[in-house]
């Protein structure tokens, strides 16, 4: 198959339509909006309608429902998402007539030179909340940035856009090593966490990639002082870093935390030493603070001021699906998080419990078998440490079910847990036994958000 892969200057010399196939994913809007700004002529397709499909339809785009192989009839090149199979009659189609191909991530990095600065910003956890104030720092002050976020963020209305300003700003996916198809001129380091190691293998691996990543940065790494494995990353590396924390001394530094209300901090931020500014968080959770941080060295990489960082930190109040407050039922609080790794869990659910709720229930959609079973005994413990957890069938997304794992094999773990045959059956369990001051927040990176909304019906 003409496949395309690796950096080529000249991608889309000649190219005048483009074919998405998966059009309705958050991380091909981004690439569609600004490939759609600069004039090119942009089709797609899809199997199930949603809100970005409505968007990309009102700026004029064509999206047929299905994969079809007449739909690539007339595109020059067609993109897919890394979920496409290899048998989708569009790509054996476009095969067949010679059309190039390429997968999101190839043409993500292809993008990300477009502008002459890109920040990209990568991690096991907080990636979409990092990028997201990042951009909201730029965006506040006048800068007009390009985006690609993982999460929508209200401030633009989207999940990315198309900006007339000098710098992009790129959420930095570990998954497969796409991030490789980047070149950072600001790489952000803000974690590295046991995640994807059905891909990687080892930790060692998994590190090395991050420090591939690092290593392409052109001007300046920034990078959590107090995350072990980051450090051990970027201590070998012949590149200007930039460190942040709240533990270990580092450039820029969090002092005086405290809670301005339940659950959300402000804190003073000494650049070596000196304080530079004070930040006053809008989004709830101590882990917050860390991606504040990221965002406050970036402010300063950039020439920004302190000022502009504290703006960004107030005016921020979340991206979509972290800790996305959705509504209320009977007294009860429903949000929504993407959070599917036990810290993301840990993290959410202990932000949960500092916001003052009677109880907190858990409702959990477990992502990967694989992932489920490596962590079978951590996602036990993290979730058990709050007030009813139910459990949904695991999503296997890309992965088959070898019948291995299950989450009645989580469920026992977890005293008092219950297990329910979906997402409407996890909708009507907690409408029919949540308590007036619950609180009721769904976690998983697939579909379960959906129950979510089913609550709120």
């Amino acid at each position: 198959m003409n496949f395309l892969s690796g950096f080529n200057s000249n991608l889309l010399d000649g190219v005048k339509r483009l074919h998405f196939i998966g059009i309705g994913g958050s991380g091909m809007y981004p690439l569609v909006q600004i490939l759609h700004a600069r004039g090119y002529t942009i089709t797609g397709s899809d199997v199930n309608e949603g809100s970005i499909i409505d968007s990309e339809r009102a700026m004029g785009i064509e999206v047929f429902m299905g994969h079809d192989a007449k739909n690539v009839l007339g595109a020059d090149m067609i993109v897919y998402s890394a979920a496409i199979h290899k048998d989708n009659p569009e790509l054996r189609e476009a095969d067949a007539r010679g059309i190039p191909m390429l997968e999101r991530s190839v043409l993500l990095g292809y993008v990300s030179r477009l502008y002459p600065r890109s920040i990209c910003v990568a991690g096991t956890h907080g990636k979409t909340t990092a990028t997201s104030m990042i951009t909201s720092l730029l965006e506040l002050a006048g800068q007009d940035p390009a985006a690609v976020i993982g999460g929508k963020l209200p401030l633009i209305g989207g999940y990315g856009k198309n900006g007339s300003g000098n710098t992009i700003v790129i959420e930095a996916c570990e998954f497969a090593e796409t991030f490789l198809h980047l070149t950072p001129d600001i790489a952000v380091l803000l974690n590295i966490d046991n995640d994807h190691l059905d891909y990687y293998g080892t930790m060692g691996q998994l590190k090395f990639a991050f420090k591939k990543f690092a290593l392409m940065a052109r001007h300046t790494i920034v990078a959590n002082a107090d995350d072990t494995n980051v450090v051990q990353v970027i201590n070998s590396l012949d590149r200007t870093v930039r460190t942040f924390g709240i533990q270990a001394e580092a450039d820029y530094q969090a002092v005086n935390i405290r809670e301005h209300k339940p659950g959300f901090y402000e804190f003073d931020v000494l650049e070596w030493g000196y304080p530079v500014a004070h930040l006053k968080l809008s989004a709830p959770g101590y882990h917050n603070i860390y991606n504040a941080l990221a965002m406050t060295a970036c402010c300063f990489t950039v020439g920004l001021t302190g000022e502009d960082a504290a703006a960004a930190s107030e005016s921020f109040k979340g991206a979509g699906r972290r800790f996305e407050i959705l509504g209320e039922f009977n007294g009860v609080t429903v949000a929504d998080d993407y959070a599917h790794h036990p810290t993301e869990i840990a993290a959410t659910l202990k932000t949960a419990h500092a916001l003052g709720y009677n109880k907190v229930w858990a409702v959990h959609q477990p992502f990967t078998y694989s992932r489920t079973r490596e962590l079978l005994d951590d996602f036990a413990q993290v979730l058990a440490d709050t007030d009813h957890v139910v459990l949904t069938p695991i999503m296997g997304s890309r992965e088959v079910d070898d019948g291995s794992v299950k989450s009645e094999d989580l469920a026992a773990k977890i005293p008092g847990s219950v297990v329910v045959a979906g997402l409407k059956e996890a909708a009507d369990y907690v409408k029919e036994h949540a308590q007036p001051g619950d609180f009721v927040i769904t976690m998983g990176c697939g579909d379960i958000y959906k129950a979510a909304h089913m609550m709120l019906e």
